[in-house]
């Protein structure tokens, strides 16, 4: 008995290897392993899962209003009907171009040329709140899905442009269109403009908007609260309201914007984009929103002087136990009660990581930096977060140029691999392609990700999170898929995967895929201990009583 004790007890690894099988049947493996599974059931890569085919050619460069926009080499693209119409305005194109964008005509307008610099000066954008993969009182399906990952829909609110028709793919799913996602998307103005910021609530919670480092005043020109927080300087957007911000920026700078109102929350479900506001120049047509931002397809005239890409970098962590409690509730009061009083947000634990509104796999899809040799990229990364961000980028060295949009004199511009950015900071690089061994290590297809080892999972399982790649063009296809030489990424394209119903190893390591399930091994042990236990007890009961004897 005493030898049966020893076994349980006794770390398997002590144990001869010739040992190992048999003890395995009995016991179960010496660690947490996968459950049961068949080397049969590993799913093999397909590139159309990964990277769906472009049937509507919206990667391709094409000039729409006169607007130039430039060609997208990753897998999905937003919409360039759309880029057109925020570029020269809803307000100022055709209505074959309204129509294919999907926007209102008042979504974003744009008036009047009053400094002669051949640009509008006078913006408007209204914005509405989307709730995302939310309550359905239909099914257990959410009312509308965004999938960050396979088989992964937390839940979210974001701001969104003004848009006509039905907010799913079609009459027949309960997808989101393209144009609804996270996350809020990145606001474009040029310096000096007069815009007019107006949240149309539509929602069922109250809302606002603050300006975060963005110079704007804090009254309006109507008297009223003009910083977007509900407790000290204005009211909320209660439903069925809406209010503009006014914004007349005398400086440049790159800032976020984000909901006021109960921002412990609000913040982390969403409620968040970048605002970027570009120099002043002459005939600076710029694109007003970038929806899922990302490459910036129409740039800056100050853009295309100094480089050869820009692209926007929004990085966001959420726990679902807070963002899933508008999957519990459809009830505006019960969400309320239960976000803002049973929802501790000091014991907040992050457990999805999302870069651009996505996490690994599909980041792959549209956060892809494609580039060539030789060129200089503009990275504007901003954290969303609650945790900071280790941002790192393999074989390149970006040097940093600018701090929560402030310009950096040239010997405090620093190179470096690892960019440590806070809750709600702001960095701007210049990424250089230059094949020196110092800026870049050569073409390759290079990680880009955040060096903290949770930012790099889908709750806890890895790889997942902000992972993405900056990709030479000899190293891609024509899809903009990276040409891969290492492990089969099938799996990562299952929900399976990420529910921990498939193994890590298995295709590389056959011994691996029949280990045998470690749930009943578990129950089995410890029925065996169990019995034994009382064994033990019941002998020294007789021991003792013999003595007394």
């Amino acid at each position: 008995m005493s030898c049966l004790i020893t076994l349980l007890c006794i770390p398997r690894t002590w144990f001869p290897d010739s040992w190992q099988p048999p003890l395995y049947s009995l016991f179960g493996p010496p660690s947490p392993f996968q459950i049961s599974f068949n080397e049969t059931d590993i799913i093999n890569f397909d590139i159309d899962i990964a990277c769906p085919e472009d049937l509507t050619n919206f990667n391709n460069a094409i000039i729409i209003e006169d607007v130039e926009i430039e060609r997208s080499q990753t897998c999905i693209s937003d919409n360039p009907y759309s880029i057109a119409a925020f570029v020269k305005g809803t307000n100022n194109v055709s209505m074959e171009t309204l129509r294919l964008s999907g926007l209102t005509s008042d979504a974003v307008t744009k008036e009047n040329d009053m400094d002669g610099d051949g640009d509008p000066d006078v913006i408007h954008i209204k914005l509405e709140v989307v709730e995302l993969n939310g309550y359905s009182t239909v099914d257990r399906e959410p009312s509308l899905e965004y999938e960050i990952a396979p088989g992964i829909h937390p839940g979210f609110w974001v701001f969104a442009p003004k848009m006509v028709g039905h907010p799913s793919e079609n009459f027949e799913s309960n997808i989101a269109r393209q144009g609804l996602r996270l996350p809020s998307p990145p606001i474009r103005i040029e310096q000096g403009d007069k815009v007019y910021l107006t949240l149309e609530n539509g929602h069922s919670m109250p809302h606002t908007i603050h300006l975060h480092g963005i110079d704007h005043a804090y009254i309006n020109s109507e008297g009223e609260g003009n910083d977007g927080v509900p407790t000290i300087s204005e009211m909320p957007v209660m439903p069925g309201e809406s209010k503009t911000y006014e914004i007349n920026s005398r400086i440049s700078g790159f800032g976020l914007y984000h909901c006021h109102v109960q921002p412990q929350a609000h913040i982390m479900m969403g409620l968040q984009g970048l605002f970027i506001v570009e120099e002043n120049r002459p005939n600076n047509w710029l694109q007003t929103l970038n929806i899922g931002a990302g490459q910036v397809r129409a740039r800056s005239t100050e853009s295309i002087e100094k480089y050869d890409q820009e692209i926007d970098l929004h990085y966001l962590d959420l726990d679902s136990n807070l963002n899933n409690i508008i999957q519990a509730y459809n009830d505006p009061r019960l969400i309320a009660e239960s976000m803002n009083r049973e929802f501790n947000m000091t014991q907040v634990m992050p457990n999805f990581f999302t870069l651009n509104g996505l996490s690994f796999p599909y980041t792959f899809r549209d956060s892809l930096i494609n580039v060539h040799e030789d060129e200089l990229i503009k990275l504007r990364v901003a954290n969303g977060g609650v945790y900071p961000v280790a941002f790192h980028i393999h074989g390149h060295r970006p040097k940093l140029t600018h701090l929560d949009g402030i310009p950096l004199a040239t010997d405090q511009q620093i190179m470096r691999d690892v960019f440590s950015i806070d809750t709600a900071q702001r960095i701007e690089l210049d990424l250089s392609t230059q094949n020196d061994g110092l800026n870049s290590s050569g073409p390759g297809v290079w990680l880009y990700h955040d060096h903290k080892n949770q930012g790099v999972t889908n709750n806890g399982i890895g790889p997942g999170g902000h992972i993405s790649a900056i990709t030479y063009n000899t190293f891609s296809s024509e899809r903009g898929w990276p040409k891969l030489n290492g492990m089969d990424w099938g799996k990562f394209f299952t929900e399976e995967y990420y529910s921990k119903d498939m193994p890590i190893w298995a295709e590389y390591a056959p011994a691996l895929a029949s280990v045998p399930n470690t749930n009943f091994n578990l129950i089995f042990r410890l029925l065996l201990l169990g019995f034994f236990s009382v064994l033990t007890f019941y002998q020294l009961i007789l021991i003792f009583t013999s003595k007394d004897e």
